[in-house]
């Protein structure tokens, strides 16, 4: 059987783009912003 094309790791995703690491820089912070003006239901992964 052959493997899924894509794959990762939830670790992973939460060290690149999870919340406390968006809350560290500006840009970050400047993401969760926006992302809260828009009304999205998550913010971060």
């Amino acid at each position: 059987m052959t493997k899924r094309t894509l794959g990762g790791t939830n670790r992973k995703r939460k060290r690149v783009s999870g919340f406390r690491v968006r809350m560290r820089s500006n840009t970050g912070r400047r993401v969760i912003r926006t992302r809260r003006k828009r009304g999205r239901a998550r913010l971060a992964a």
